[in-house]
C-alpha cells in the first residue's frame, strides 16, 4: 500500500514539475531589491522560477549585445535603469511588444506606445540643499542666478545616465534650454562624477546646493543628514527602471506575467516598500516622499534623447570645458 501511495504522489507531482518554467532576468537593480522583486514574483506565481543576473546597465547591455551577436541570447526579461537604452533596443527589433492590461493605471508617457517597455518606478532629479544654506531654491532657474556662483554641484552627463536624461529633458524645455547650461557653466557650477559625489558635497557643506536624484536626499534626510530636497516648480526629470521582454524568448507567457506583476498594485507597493516613488497612479509613496499626484513630470521623449545622445554629450563637454 505504501508503494502504491508513493507512486500515486509522484505521478500527481510530475505534471506540475514538467510545467515549471525558469525565467532569466537581467537587472541593474541593487542586489537586495532584485532579490525582493524575484521573491515576491515567485510567491505570486509558484509555477515559475527566476534566475537573475545583476550588473550595471552599461555592462548588462554589453553582455546582451555579445549574446545576440553570438546567436545565443540568454535573458528573457530586462529590468534596467532607463527607457533610452530600451528605446534603442526596440528600434533594433530586439524587444517583444506587449500591451499589459495594467497599462490603464499609468500615464501614457511612462510606457512605450507600442508596448516595448513599461516604467516600474520614478527616480526623479531635483535640487538638494544643505540645511545651513542661506536660502532654499524653488526652481531650476534659481541655480543659475548670480548669487549661486560657485555654490552648486551636479553629476556629469558624461558619467551618469540620470544626468544625461536630465540634460536631454531640460535642454528641450521652453525657458531653460542650452542657455540654461551655459549659464550654469558661467556660474562655475561643478559638474563631475555621479550622484553620490554630489550628495557628499552638499551633505558635508562643501557645496550648499546640488542637482540630485530624489531617494539619495530623502532617505538621508530621514536618517538625520543635514539636507533638504526640492521638487522644482518647472517639474522634474526622471528615470523609471523600465521592464521589457526580449524578442524571441521561449517563455513569453511567464515573461508577460513578470511584467504584469511589476506593474500591478502589489508590485508597485513593493516599489514603495523599497523606498522609491511608484510609477502607478494611486499607489502611496514612501514616507517622506510626495504623493505621486503631486509630482510634476517634465516632458521627455526617449526616442529624441537617444538620437541626440552623442551630440548632447559633445555640446555639454564643450560648454563645461571637459574631455
Amino acid at each position: 500500500m505504501s508503494r502504491f501511495l508513493l507512486a500515486t504522489v509522484i505521478a500527481m507531482a510530475l505534471p506540475s514539475l514538467a510545467g515549471a518554467e525558469t525565467l532569466t532576468l537581467y537587472t541593474s537593480q541593487p542586489n537586495a531589491d532584485a532579490q525582493q522583486t524575484v521573491d515576491a514574483f515567485t510567491a505570486a506565481n509558484p509555477g515559475i522560477d527566476v534566475e537573475w543576473v545583476r550588473d550595471g546597465t552599461t555592462k548588462l547591455m554589453a553582455r546582451v549585445a555579445a549574446e545576440i551577436e553570438a546567436g545565443q541570447p540568454q535573458a528573457d526579461v530586462l529590468l534596467i535603469a532607463d527607457t533610452v537604452t530600451l528605446e534603442g533596443m526596440a528600434q533594433e527589433g530586439q524587444l517583444a511588444a506587449y500591451a499589459s492590461p495594467e497599462e490603464a493605471a499609468y500615464d501614457p508617457a511612462l510606457y512605450s506606445k507600442d508596448g516595448y517597455y513599461h516604467s516600474t518606478k520614478l527616480i526623479t532629479t531635483g535640487i538638494v540643499y544643505n540645511t545651513g544654506a542661506p536660502s532654499v531654491p524653488t526652481s531650476w532657474a534659481d541655480l543659475a542666478k548670480p548669487e549661486m556662483k560657485g555654490l552648486v554641484a551636479m553629476p556629469s552627463p558624461l558619467y551618469s545616465g540620470a544626468a544625461l536624461i536630465h540634460l536631454a529633458t531640460l535642454t528641450n524645455t521652453k525657458g531653460l534650454g542650452w542657455e540654461y547650461y551655459e549659464a550654469l557653466a558661467a556660474n562655475n557650477t561643478r559638474a563631475e562624477g555621479g550622484n553620490g559625489g554630489t550628495f557628499k558635497a552638499v551633505a558635508s557643506g562643501e557645496k550648499p546646493y546640488g542637482v540630485l536624484v530624489d531617494f539619495l536626499a530623502l532617505r538621508a534626510k530621514a536618517k538625520g543628514s543635514p539636507v533638504g530636497f526640492v521638487f522644482p516648480k518647472e517639474g522634474v526629470s526622471y528615470v523609471t527602471e523600465p521592464v521589457a521582454i526580449m524578442a524571441g524568448t521561449k517563455h513569453m507567457d511567464a515573461a508577460q506575467k513578470f511584467v504584469d506583476f511589476l506593474l500591478s498594485e502589489d508590485g508597485q507597493k513593493l516599489v514603495a516598500k523599497m523606498g522609491y516613488i511608484p510609477a502607478r497612479n494611486g499607489v502611496a509613496s514612501p514616507e517622506g516622499f510626495p504623493a505621486r499626484k503631486d509630482i510634476k513630470l517634465m516632458d521627455f521623449d526617449p526616442a529624441k534623447a537617444l538620437a541626440d545622445s552623442d551630440a548632447n554629450k559633445a555640446r555639454f563637454a564643450k560648454i563645461f570645458g571637459v574631455q
